[in-house]
């Protein structure tokens, strides 16, 4: 049996929210910087895109489907993609109907819902579902969490939505001994099969590339090959997962990184060792061989291959607690506009922004954050975060419902995805608080 390689690609642009000062509160409830939020996806698009998938096309017509991949793609960037640039959707639906290539379930607003609300995770799982659905017709059957953020409890979640393969971290403190290149099973599910990423091989090509410091520059195909034969070895799958912002943005074009995936396929499909597998199919060809224990969640962030990156500090745990805090109060007001900004101010990235390790990983942080420093990016969340709860809050004061919290509310069915695609292109809600005041508490001051 041939060894397999299963190659898997992250799509995700945030919403990135405007400069919104403390004097906007309770008077402006449009949080988003639009022009930022274009300029970006479309020089993207230009640069990997569009021009990625068209490669990717390519190669799977030339090999005659011997070549597969698999990606998954966020509800918070299809939106954008509708708006902005709905030719490349276009192409994902090409790529789609090759048969060769998987789109895989996340939650819908690449948020930490998971860390957070079981209900919230599983109501946004379905909306991306959904979505996937609506754009390309096919139906996700493999699950890939925000950053590959996995634990024994999340997996148990995500095998309960019916899901039998999931990917996530090949995380060196979890797995010790053992390797990456085989497949394991949850350890609180065991019909719920695990991926890990092979860090140092994936990043090879998604950080290293380029650097020409780097003693193995340059980079080539063979040389490649023979990494993949040296560290499958004895062993049954190499899993490459990487932001696919890699290719012409991360990476540029100059730097021949395009040529590179060009000729990857034919120098592994002609050497005849490995075959190129989707994630699903991989779980079907291999069998566990055994559990993976990961008492607390791993991602693929940073050094630590932990949470810190989102919740490794008072800012963000501050901003993270306050934003979930009015989950109740949303499931009875149960306002369209309010749950989806909802949904968007808690995308990762905004805490992301917030992360004060840039002394280990500044590189990384830095990349596409609009801020100067983590404390701006806290400022400018938790004063667009005040006139979110204000609105809340103004809303409740005037409905029928006396709110009192209970110990769990069960948020109501939200808007669907098909319902949401329908009206993308209008720019994200700028309603105004339905009654003026002062919010109970005071904003930091920007």
């Amino acid at each position: 049996m041939k060894k397999s390689i299963c190659l898997y690609f992250q799509v995700h642009q945030p919403n990135r929210l405007r400069l919104y000062r403390f004097f906007d509160i309770g008077k402006d409830s449009h949080y988003y910087d639009d022009f930022a939020n274009r300029t970006i996806l479309r020089r993207v698009a230009q640069k990997c895109y569009l021009p990625m998938n068209a490669l990717l096309l390519e190669q799977i017509e030339a090999h005659k489907g011997a070549f597969k991949v698999a990606f998954s793609i966020s509800g918070s960037v299809l939106e954008q993609f509708d708006r902005y640039a709905p030719e490349v959707i276009e192409s994902f639906r090409k790529l789609a109907q090759t048969g060769c290539v998987e789109f895989l379930s996340e939650t819908y607003y690449h948020s930490l819902a998971s860390l957070a609300s079981e209900s919230e995770f599983k109501h946004q799982v379905l909306k991306h579902k959904e979505a996937i659905e609506h754009y390309f017709g096919v139906t996700p059957k493999a699950f890939r969490n925000t950053e590959l953020i996995y634990s024994d409890a999340i997996g148990e979640m995500v095998y309960e939505m019916g899901f039998k393969t999931m990917l996530t971290e090949g995380a060196k403190h979890v797995l010790g001994w053992k390797s990456p290149n085989f497949v394991y099973n949850c350890a609180n599910a065991s019909g719920l099969k695990l991926l890990l990423k092979n860090s140092a091989l994936s990043d090879d090509i998604a950080f290293r590339f380029s650097d020409r410091g780097w003693q193995d520059w340059p980079l080539t195909g063979e040389k490649y090959l023979a990494w993949l034969k040296a560290a499958g070895q004895d062993e049954e799958i190499i899993n490459l997962f990487m932001d696919y912002e890699t290719f012409g943005e991360h990476q540029k074009a100059s730097s021949g990184i395009f040529e590179f995936m060009r000729f990857l396929p034919e120098v592994v499909l002609a050497d005849g060792e490995f075959e190129f597998v989707t994630p699903s199919q991989a779980t079907k060809k291999h069998r566990s061989v055994g559990d993976l224990d990961v008492f607390d969640p791993i991602s693929w962030a940073d050094e630590e291959r932990d949470v810190t990156a989102w919740l490794g500090n008072e800012l963000q745990n501050d901003a993270f607690n306050k934003l979930n805090d009015q989950v109740e109060k949303l499931a009875i007001l149960d306002d369209e506009a309010l749950w989806s900004d909802y949904g968007h101010l808690q995308e990762s990235d905004h805490f992301y922004y917030m992360c004060t390790k840039f002394f280990s990983d500044g590189a990384v942080h830095k990349y596409f954050n609009p801020y100067d420093t983590p404390y701006e990016a806290f400022i400018n969340y938790m004063n667009v975060l005040s006139d979110f709860i204000l609105r809340v809050d103004d809303a409740i004061s005037v409905s029928d419902v006396n709110f009192a919290p209970a110990k769990q509310v069960k948020a109501p069915a939200k808007k669907t995805a098909k319902a949401a695609a329908k009206t993308a292109k209008k720019a994200a809600p700028a309603k105004k608080p339905v009654a003026k005041k002062a919010p109970a508490k005071k904003a930091a001051k920007k």
